[in-house]
Order: structure tokens, then C-alpha cells, then sequence
């Protein structure tokens, strides 16, 4: 019996095309599991059409907003794999051939190809980042272009949780002239129609929903105090608990600043819609337009080059270029599935093999394990109903 806190009674609004009812079903079920106040939304493409449209809880609208955490690398990542379809940038270069300051401390032979992969060791500052940093990739980059590496690059990998993105913008920034939110804007998410940014329009601030902190239960509650990382751990200098004023990443978004500067690792603001358009374009084009990424840089970008044990996250994970490979992930997605997930449960990707273009968003920060096998039986539900 579901707990009578639970958010059982909730009534999730929105549509599915014919043939995916099941999905609408199997959202509504995990509304029941979930603690009173729970918000989320789903949304999924076939071919470049939308399929599915959900959304249910307090507060929450199909168009509304919330921070998407690491999903915004996703958005970052897309533009990379464009600038190197076009040739702007190459995967085995050095990084410091666009950016010089970068081959400081044992880094000059660090390619591209090893920072997308999150083998390059700079995961964050040995003095941390204030909030105002955090919001600023050019001041992150700046900060670690001299930083000496937590391991020899190339022989171990690890999230590089909060700084990927200010890292690989930067060589955008210095091929290109432009940053890495401009070229987002003006490539992909305005010309598509994506309602996911990299930079908050202040006119748009009404439709934000803030992060809402975990209700953890009593056990998660005790798995998160016995499994937390020192300040001066890999893991607590990637998630910046080494500075003086430790993130609270829950609260990261809520931030305006945040908000507003769109930092490429961690600041996207989207909707589920938003989330699914976007992988949507880059695999099959929307409305009209060509796919953004040709099926050769779609699978070189979504191969695995970074397996096992991540020395930042302590667990078993698996990178492509840029993405995670989500066919590992999920071992019901086709092997060339990439996308991305953010910390409080927001999830996308792309699965070339059948068009899917799948997003999920939620208000609640989740708790990881639940979160993740949560997701798994929706986007399972999506695809199943593909297959029919």
C-alpha cells in the first residue's frame, strides 16, 4: 500500500500520440511512490515528432522551467560535436593549441579527445569557487588553466562535475571567438525551437520553478551521511565542498546569477519538452530542419571512450565524448544511445537506433538510486512502445 503521504492522488495533465498509452500509465504509477508534493514532467520524440507530452504536481505547467544540472552539458556538448563535424575543431589537437595557458603543469599533452572523456584530472580549484565564479566559465577556466592535474592524464577518468563545460567552452571560445551559450543560442536551441537555455532570458523567470531539497527517508537519509565525501576528497573538490562557503548543489539553480550566466556543466534551465526537442534535433531535425549531427559524429560522440571506475563518482560509469553512453546506462537502448542527467533527476538522451529522443524532469531533488531505476521503467515504457 502506498504511503498516505505519497503523491497518489495527483493528476497528470498533457498528451500521447496512439500506441503509448502505456506511458501515460506507467507515469501516473510513479506518482504513487513518490512523497506528497512530487513534480515531474516527460516528453519524448519519434523521428523528429513528438510522441509524448506528461506533466502532474503542484505547481507544475508542461512549459515551466526548473534547473537541469548536468543535463545542460548535454546542450554544451551538442555544440562541440558540431564545431568538429565542421572541422572548427579537432578531436586529437592538444588543448593547449587553442588555448596555450592550459599546457601549465603537466598538461600540455591532453587532447580534446581526453578532456571531453573526463580523463584529463582538472576537476576542480585546490581553493574552491565562490557562487559568483561558478556562474562565470571564463573565470573557472581562467582558474584551472594552471592547475596541476589530481591524476596523470589519460590514466584514469572522473566526473568533472561542476567544470567540464567552462573547460571545453574555452577552446570553443578561443577557435571560434564565440561562447559557448552564443553558439548554443544561435545554432541550436533558437533555430529549433528548443525551450532550453544556457542563459536565462529575465523575461522567462515567471515560468521557474525553484529546486526543491530531498525528503530523504531515514535509510536514504543514513546512506547519504555514510557515503559523503571529505572536503578535500576527488569527489568533494569536484563538487566544490573545498571552499569556505561549500555548494549546496541542490540550491545551486535557485540562484539567479546561476541562472542568468547559463555555466555550460550545470546551469541549464528546460522544461522535459525542451530536454527531448533538443536530442530530437540533433538525431532527426524538428520542424522541417535537418538533424544537426550526421549519423558518423552521432556515433563517434556517443562511442564509449572512458569505462570502469570513476575515481570522482566512486562508482562504475561510462563516457563518450562529452555525453554519457547511455546504452550502458540503460542495456535496453540501443549501444549508440548518448545524453546526459542532472543531479535532481532531470535525464535525456538520444537513441539513434529507433529516432528516440526521450526527457524527463522533475521538481523534487531525488534521491539517485530510486531516481534512476524511476526513469528506467519510463524510458523502457517509451521504448517499448516504439517497438510495437
Amino acid at each position: 500500500m502506498p504511503s498516505p503521504t505519497a503523491a497518489q492522488g495527483t493528476v497528470v495533465r498533457g498528451t500521447v500520440a496512439k500506441g503509448y498509452e502505456g506511458v501515460r500509465e506507467e507515469f501516473e504509477a510513479t506518482f504513487a511512490e513518490e512523497r506528497a508534493g512530487h513534480s515531474a514532467q516527460l516528453a519524448a520524440y519519434v523521428d523528429g515528432e513528438q510522441v509524448v507530452d506528461l506533466w502532474g504536481g503542484p505547481g507544475m505547467e508542461g512549459d515551466s522551467l526548473t534547473g537541469v544540472f548536468s543535463s545542460t552539458k548535454g546542450a554544451a556538448h551538442l555544440v562541440v560535436a558540431l564545431l568538429v563535424q565542421e572541422g572548427v575543431l579537432d578531436l586529437d589537437r592538444e588543448v593547449a593549441h587553442y588555448w596555450p595557458e592550459f599546457a601549465a603543469a603537466g598538461k600540455e599533452s591532453v587532447t580534446l579527445r581526453d578532456l571531453l572523456a573526463h580523463r584529463a584530472g582538472v576537476v576542480g580549484a585546490e581553493d574552491g569557487f565562490t557562487t559568483e565564479e561558478l556562474a562565470d566559465d571564463r573565470a573557472i577556466a581562467e582558474k584551472l588553466a594552471g592547475q596541476r592535474p589530481h591524476w596523470r592524464p589519460g590514466t584514469a577518468f572522473g566526473y568533472h562535475a561542476l567544470v567540464i563545460g567552462a573547460l571545453t567552452g574555452e577552446v570553443v571560445r578561443r577557435a571560434t571567438g564565440r561562447t559557448m551559450q552564443e553558439l548554443y543560442e544561435e545554432r541550436i536551441r533558437a533555430p529549433y525551437g528548443i525551450d532550453f537555455y544556457m542563459g536565462l532570458p529575465e523575461e522567462h523567470e515567471r515560468r521557474v520553478l525553484d529546486i526543491q531539497p530531498m525528503d530523504p527517508t531515514p535509510g536514504q537519509k543514513r546512506a547519504l551521511l555514510e557515503n559523503a565525501p571529505g572536503p578535500q576528497s576527488l569527489t568533494g573538490i569536484a563538487f566544490n565542498l573545498n571552499h569556505p562557503r561549500p555548494t549546496v548543489l541542490e540550491d545551486l539553480p535557485n540562484h539567479r546569477v546561476i541562472r542568468a550566466g547559463g555555466p555550460a556543466s550545470v546551469g541549464g534551465m528546460a522544461s522535459a519538452r525542451g530536454l527531448a526537442r533538443m536530442y530530437a534535433a540533433a538525431i532527426s531535425g524538428v520542424g522541417g530542419k535537418e538533424a544537426l549531427l550526421t549519423p558518423a559524429t552521432a556515433a563517434d560522440f556517443a562511442q564509449i571512450h572512458s569505462i570502469g571506475y570513476d575515481v570522482v563518482a566512486r562508482q562504475h560509469q561510462a563516457f563518450g565524448l562529452g555525453f554519457g553512453a547511455m546504452g550502458d546506462k540503460y542495456p535496453f537502448l540501443g549501444a549508440r544511445a548518448f545524453g546526459h542527467g542532472g543531479a535532481a533527476g532531470s535525464q535525456a538522451f538520444a537513441d539513434p537506433s529507433n529516432g528516440l529522443a526521450f526527457g524527463f524532469n522533475r521538481r523534487r531533488y531525488g534521491f539517485r538510486d530510486d531516481n534512476d531505476a524511476q526513469v528506467a521503467r519510463l524510458a523502457k515504457a517509451v521504448g517499448e512502445a516504439v517497438g510495437r
